[in-house]
């Protein structure tokens, strides 16, 4: 799906605004479309939600399979229906210019900041474990998302292998630092940066998602402190604790950084993304109606090139301390491509506006008289990206609100908060909410961590993150 384009980082914002097709190629109309169109999708999401509760093992060894029996699901009927040539079409449309630069861009974040390390010991203490998550939060919007989720994640995993109760501590990163903390640039998150590409000032998220932002950030945070605390005293106070080290006389290494080079590659990997959204060379290569640009293909490359470089220049002794296998990302990548094929129709149907099936959805936004209604649109926008990509949905509200940037960030700069708050925040809804929510819950599961199911992981989004976002509509909208 194009959802984890989601929050990706910068992700795929450069690979959606570049979604151009050649001249006379066939087109989707979502108006046509009934919400029988979106029954593949909504398998495969249950079948992510349901299969690893009630069969485990068959899960672990078929997942591909199903995801495949999703995607074919789709594609059989539609092309049946709508013939061959919107198929392949659609089909190349969604895999070039959609999943091919989100998987790219996934694994070669996944693999730069598997080569980072930190040495020494690091006890997962509630202090310590609030200062990971906030310096999370803090370099989110600068680096993405998912480079800050995918270079703090093994190490607040590692501080904490020896507590009882570590789940909370999952949870809170991917509210935090997978989502939360990729609010205030364009970098932050693709919708931000779809919103850049179309207009608007880069600096915008900065100076009116600021407060929103700390005010969600630092309830997130004193919740957790206090939640963290708690499970650690009762910890301490078991009958039976959980020993944190042995001291069997060997040296301790010292705290720092193994694999620094990566540093400066990730560094390379947000150049790439943002070269691919600022340079507009006007050459394309065109597969089937579908345009490939050559700034996305010279962004590819590199982000290829550079995962490579990392992996010549970070020792194989390294990655096995960190603990890294290709598992999460394989994974990701199999259920992705059905998610990123299915999804297709549910995005036609909100493109459609009020003509589509989702048109009660687009048209609760505005008043009979033209109005918008700012808590609305945060809400739509919001509860929509939980589930769909973030960045098209926040380009639809975008459009439906008029889709002028001037405007936008003047008369209506509530409007536009409400949309952009919307697409950031509840990104962290759900496990497919934003690109690097599922990665974290996927290194979480191969260090042996239970983590939520699908349904368990909304449990703890309700609980925690729902009474924020009726604040936020409040206060804000």
């Amino acid at each position: 799906m194009r959802i984890l384009i989601a929050g990706l980082s910068i992700l795929c914002a450069g690979s959606t605004a570049a979604m151009a097709a050649g001249a006379g190629a066939p087109h989707l109309e979502g108006a046509t479309l009934g919400l029988i169109w979106v029954a593949p999708f909504a398998g495969i999401l249950l079948s992510i939600a349901i299969f690893p509760l009630v069969a485990p093992h068959f899960w672990h060894s078929h997942f591909g399979k199903i995801s495949a029996f999703w995607a074919l699901a789709f594609l059989i009927p539609f092309t049946a229906i709508k013939g061959y040539e919107l198929a392949l079409f659609e089909l190349l449309h969604v895999g070039f210019l959609e999943y091919l630069p989100f998987i790219i861009l996934l694994l070669s974040l996944f693999t730069v900041a598997g080569g980072v390390r930190v040495t020494g010991k690091l006890r997962g203490t509630p202090v310590v474990n609030t200062v990971i998550l906030l310096i999370g939060t803090l370099i989110a919007s600068w680096m993405g998302t998912t480079g800050a989720a995918m270079l703090l994640i093994r190490p607040i995993l590692r501080a904490n292998e020896w507590r009882k109760n570590k789940v909370h501590v999952v949870v809170f990163f991917i509210f935090l630092v997978a989502n939360i903390g990729g609010s205030l640039t364009p970098l932050g998150d693709p919708p931000l940066f779809l919103g850049f590409l179309k207009g608007v000032e880069f600096f915008w998220p900065t100076t009116h998602m600021l407060v929103p932002m700390l005010l969600v950030s630092s309830i997130l945070l004193v919740v957790f402190f206090i939640l963290d605390s708690f499970l650690y005293r009762r910890e301490a106070a078991s009958e039976a604790p959980v020993e944190e080290e042995v001291d069997d006389g060997t040296p301790q290494e010292k705290l720092g950084l193994d694999g620094k080079i990566n540093i400066l590659l990730l560094g390379g990997v947000v150049a790439a993304v943002l070269m691919s959204g600022i340079w507009k060379p006007g050459i394309s290569f065109t597969i089937f109606h579908v345009d490939v640009e050559l700034q996305n293909i010279s962004r590819d490359v590199l982000l290829l090139a550079i995962a490579g470089l990392s992996l010549l220049v970070t020792s194989k002794d390294n990655r096995e301390a960190n603990g890294f296998s290709w598992f999460p990302i394989v994974e990701v990548a199999k259920l992705f491509a059905a998610i990123f094929v299915t999804i297709v129709p549910a995005i036609a149907m909100l493109k459609a506006g009020t003509d589509g099936a989702m048109g009660a959805i687009v048209s609760s936004v505005s008043t009979e008289a033209g109005e918008p209604v700012n808590v609305m649109y945060f809400w739509a926008t919001g509860i929509l990206s939980s589930f769909l990509d973030n960045a098209p949905t926040y380009l639809v509200f975008f459009n439906t609100a008029g889709g002028d940037p001037i405007n936008l960030m003047g008369a209506d700069s509530n409007t536009l908060l409400a949309i952009s708050a919307g697409a950031v925040f509840m990104g962290a809804n759900t496990y497919i909410g934003n690109a690097p929510n599922f990665m974290v819950r996927a290194i979480a599961e191969e260090r042996g961590i239970a983590m939520p199911s699908f349904f368990g992981y909304m449990g703890w989004s309700c609980l925690f993150l729902m009474p924020i976002f009726v604040l936020v509509s409040f206060i804000f909208f």
